[in-house]
């Protein structure tokens, strides 16, 4: 999370301009839970398998022991109870031991298309949980289905959103949009009911060596909710800044100092970086920043995952240079001139960019072959959100009481409800910081005929938004993923009869829908015919009991000939 009330990242509302107005309104009742005991034996953390294409799947696993004096080996069958095996063999560990614990890999290639496999590691008489995976498609799809999340914050609750989506048994794919972990110490971001809820971090300070980060790799990997979803699907995997630190760009981040005895920002991304190829079932490229790419999913999609924070991100701008006094007349012209330069030449400059040129290049081409193949769909797996959402004009829009105390509030809370009166962004950490190449971006694909469907994490919200360029002409839609338990910046408003979506909605016609206290995940059923996005939520993650809900669904219908995919909602 940002820091409160800056407009960067999770400042969407300035903090919810929550403007400190009350604590969060968490429940302070005893859990209902029963602790679930940690696993026993070496295989403590599970299984996994991700980064799938048409022939081959990274299996991983991690074993704890100290002494590694047998083999790890693993099978990968055809069937669940393993008559027909397809491929034995012995697993090479993935990176450096930690606390006796040590990760393993194997890429297992030469497998069928869009098949089932089942797969299970072996070290000594132990013998791990078998896992599912399953190979892409090939040729013609009927129906594929992506279970997308992100930002799933150990001390904030339980991962019920992993278990509920672990439990459907039809995900062909889990996609995982960034903040899988958190790198703050204890007194950090969403830590309130920490000790409460019995999950207080590991190691207790902020992260920062290599040794740091796996150990909270491995305080997340024995999670029995996260281990259900690593087992029950193949993974892919993007990171946002949380996997490194808050706010982080190419030469730093807002949560790093050197000064204060973090070291070099390349020693720290080196360090994460390492922990996040050897912690998680992905393939790793020569440029470990450079984790970008695609997928293509028969004749059915081409799914094209972003980097978008390490590789090429240029620094970040927010609203602390704003250009004018907060005191400023809005409707002054010479004002609302000098915004609006700013704006444009220094947010907006050409130079400024999310996924640097060589990035920017592979994205259209593969949008281009991808359109000319003649597939109806093209997914984005993208970090921040992409669509331009314009704040809200907090001094008039939430009711009396509420700018009333925010004035009583004052500071930074007030200074960004007076920011909003001048038209900013809700954010400048978003694809808002980086207009211009959005704009390139949008304008090359609707020179390719390559509209989209965009999945997105960051938020902590669910969002719709009708992707257009800056003359409105429409290029795609993006559904927004919000958090498995990152608190909402309007959940530290103590509002609860205060239709903060609405007001989005009401600022922004393009936005379609913007839910703002939903925990869950997003479940994308593609067919040649539409698209479904379904809006699963979760109903609490205070308790492991909980209810699974909707909170909307939305259809894609494909251009089929015309300029754009069309959205609507039917549920």
């Amino acid at each position: 999370m940002s820091e409160p009330f800056k407009l960067t990242r999770r400042a969407a509302l300035a903090g919810a301009a929550g403007l400190g107005l009350a604590a969060s309104a968490c429940s302070r009742e005893e859990p209902r839970f029963e602790a679930r005991p940690p696993a026993d034996g070496p295989f403590k953390h599970g299984v996994a398998s991700g980064d799938p294409d048409q022939g081959s799947v990274m299996l991983w696993t991690a074993v704890t022991s100290e002494t590694l004096d047998a083999p790890v080996r693993v099978e990968l069958a055809e069937d669940e109870s393993f008559t027909s095996i397809v491929l034995a063999a012995e697993a090479a560990p993935a990176a450096v031991t930690v606390n006796d614990m040590t990760p393993f890999k194997l890429l297992a290639d030469g497998l069928q298309p869009g098949r089932d496999y089942w797969y299970r590691f072996s070290f000594g008489d132990a013998v791990s949980e078998t896992g599912r995976t399953r190979t892409l498609p090939d040729g013609a799809v009927d129906r594929f289905n992506i279970a997308a999340f992100s930002c799933s914050n150990y001390p904030a609750g339980f991962f019920n959103a992993y278990r509920a989506a672990a439990e459907r048994g039809d995900i062909d794919l889990v996609l995982h949009l960034g903040d899988y972990i958190y790198e703050y110490g204890r007194g950090g971001y969403a830590m309130d009911d920490d000790e409460r809820l019995g999950r207080v971090v590991e190691p207790p300070h902020e992260i920062v060596t290599y040794e740091d980060y796996v150990t909270r790799y491995a305080q997340y990997g024995a999670d029995p909710d996260l281990k259900a979803l690593k087992a029950a699907a193949p993974w892919l995997t993007i990171w946002d800044d949380h996997e490194t630190a808050n706010n982080a760009h190419l030469t730093g981040a807002e949560n790093h100092d050197p000064d204060q005895g973090e070291g070099a920002w390349s020693d720290r991304v080196d360090a994460a970086l390492r922990a996040y190829y050897g912690w998680l079932p992905v393939r790793e490229p020569q440029d470990r920043r450079a984790r970008y790419g695609a997928l293509e999913i028969g004749d059915l999609a081409t799914l094209i995952f972003l980097e978008s924070r390490l590789l090429a991100r240029s620094d970040e701008m927010t609203l602390e240079d704003f250009p004018v006094p907060l005191d400023s007349d809005p409707d002054d012209p010479q004002i609302q001139e000098t915004v609006r330069n700013w704006l444009e030449l220094r947010v907006g400059g050409e130079d400024r960019t999310l996924l640097g040129a060589e990035q920017f290049d592979f994205v259209v081409r593969t949008l281009e072959q991808s359109a000319a193949a003649g597939k109806p769909w093209r997914i984005f797996a993208n970090q921040v959100l992409m669509g331009s959402a314009t704040a809200p004009d907090y001094t008039k829009e939430p009711p009396l009481w509420l700018r009333w105390g925010m004035r009583m509030v004052g500071g930074d809370v007030w200074e960004f409800a007076q920011q909003t009166r001048f038209g900013v962004p809700m954010t400048l950490d978003t694809w808002d910081g980086f207009p211009a190449e959005r704009e390139r971006l949008f304008e090359a694909a609707r020179a390719a005929n390559a509209d989209f469907i965009v999945l997105t994490g960051d938020s902590h919200n669910f969002w719709t938004v009708d992707l257009q360029t800056e003359a409105g002409d429409r290029v795609g839609v993006e559904f927004g993923v919000t958090s498995v338990t990152s608190p909402s910046d309007y959940e530290f408003v103590n509002a609860p009869s205060v239709d903060f979506g609405q007001m989005t909605v009401q600022t922004n016609p393009h936005i379609l829908h913007h839910s703002v206290y939903a925990k869950g995940y997003v479940l994308l059923t593609l067919t040649p015919d539409e698209a479904i996005a379904d809006f699963v939520s979760v109903s609490t993650i205070k308790d492991t009991a909980f209810d699974v809900g909707l909170d909307s669904r939305w259809r894609v219908t494909p251009a089929r000939g015309g300029p754009v995919a069309k959205v609507e909602r039917v549920s």
